[in-house]
C-alpha cells in the first residue's frame, strides 16, 4: 500500500470548517492524531475533523463510513464516532473529509487493556451487535472478510520481509497458523457487517478495558471471522476463551481457525509497520509493533 505523508496545518482545517460548515466555525480546533489514512483534528470538545493525509484510499473509506455507519451506530455497544457533515473537495483541499463526534479515549496499541475479563466480554457484546446480515446494496471490502486464500501471496511476501529482517523467529509456525486457516471450511452463512479493520490501533482503552471503536471506513459485509481475528490482536493471554464464550451466536471451529488465520496476518502486518516505524520508514507506526509481537507469540502457541 502506497503511504505518503502530507502535513495539514490547524490553519486548513480552519477554514475548510468556515467556508462549508460555518456554523461550527466557532469552534477551537487542535490535532487529536495522525492516523494512517487520515488526520484527526479535535473541533471543540464533542466533535472531530478527519481529512486523508496519506493513502490514495482514504477519499473512498470516508464516503463509506459516512453512507453506512450512521444507520449502524445506533445498535452498537461502544462509542463510535458517528459522521454528522461531509465536507467536499474545492480548491482549497481537493478531496472529501468528514465531521463526526468525538470519541475519547486512548488507542489500545498505546494503552492495552488490563481488565482482562471486563475487555474480552465488552469487545464480544460490540462484534455481537455488529455482526448482523447486511442488505445486498453493502459494500463487499477490500479483500477483506472474504476467502483468506485471496490473501495467500500478500500474506506470503509479510512472512518473508519480517523473516529477512529478523522479525520473527519461526516462519514455519507462522505459516502453519496460516496453512490451518485457510484449509478450514469458508464461511457458508450470509454476509454480516464487519468493521473490517479492528485492530489495537482503532479500538480505544479507558481504566483498562475497551471504551470505544474508530475508523470504519473499511466497514463492509463478509465473513465475522474477519473481526473475531480482533480477540487475538486486542487481549492478553488466556482471554481468548472467554472472548468466544462471551460472543454470540458461538462460533464454530471453522470459524475459530479462520479468525486465528486472520489474526496472524494481521499479527504479521503490524510486526512490519511497527519495525518500519523504528526504523523512520513511510508508513511506520512504533506502537504497532508490541501487540503484534505478543499476538503472534499467542497465535504460535496454540500449534505447540
Amino acid at each position: 500500500m502506497t503511504h505518503v505523508e502530507g502535513e495539514i496545518p490547524a490553519e486548513l482545517v480552519r477554514d475548510l470548517v468556515r467556508e462549508q460548515h460555518p456554523d461550527l466555525a466557532d469552534r477551537p480546533v487542535r490535532l487529536g492524531a495522525r492516523g494512517w489514512d487520515n488526520q484527526l483534528w479535535r473541533l471543540g470538545d464533542d466533535l472531530a475533523v478527519r481529512l486523508p493525509w496519506a493513502t490514495g484510499s482514504a477519499d473512498a473509506l470516508l464516503r463509506n463510513e459516512h453512507a453506512w455507519l450512521p444507520m449502524l451506530a445506533p445498535r452498537l455497544p461502544l462509542p463510535v464516532p458517528v459522521p454528522q457533515r461531509l465536507g467536499e473537495p474545492s480548491e482549497r483541499f481537493p478531496r472529501p473529509w468528514l465531521i463526526t463526534t468525538w470519541v475519547p479515549g486512548t488507542p489500545a496499541d498505546r494503552a492495552p487493556v488490563t481488565r482482562t475479563a471486563d475487555a474480552a466480554a465488552t469487545l464480544a457484546t460490540f462484534l455481537s451487535a455488529l455482526h448482523r446480515p447486511a442488505p445486498s446494496g453493502a459494500p463487499t471490502g477490500r479483500e477483506r472478510g472474504g476467502p483468506l486464500a485471496d490473501r495467500a501471496d500478500q500474506f506470503a511476501g509479510g512472512v518473508t520481509a519480517a523473516t529477512e529482517r529478523g522479525l520473527i523467529d519461526d516462519p514455519d509456525a507462522v505459516r502453519a497458523v496460516w496453512h490451518d486457516a485457510v484449509t478450514a471450511p469458508r464461511w457458508t452463512g450470509p454476509a454480516l457487517w464487519i468493521h473490517a479493520d479492528l485492530h489495537p490501533a482503532n479500538v480505544l482503552s479507558a481504566d483498562g478495558t475497551l471504551c470505544g471503536v474508530i475508523d470504519f471506513g473499511d466497514v463492509c459485509a463478509g465473513d465475522p471471522a474477519y473481526d473475531l481475528a480482533a480477540g487475538w490482536l486486542l487481549l492478553p493471554d488466556d482471554t481468548i476463551d472467554h472472548f468466544y464464550a462471551a460472543y454470540r451466536p458461538t462460533p464454530d471451529a471453522a470459524t475459530m481457525r479462520r479468525a486465528r488465520g486472520w489474526a496472524m496476518a494481521r499479527a504479521i502486518g503490524g510486526i512490519l509497520i511497527g519495525d518500519a516505524g523504528i526504523h523512520g520508514r513511510p508508513g511506520g507506526k512504533p506502537s504497532w509493533g508490541p501487540p503484534a509481537h505478543a499476538a503472534l507469540q499467542r497465535l504460535i502457541a496454540t500449534i505447540r
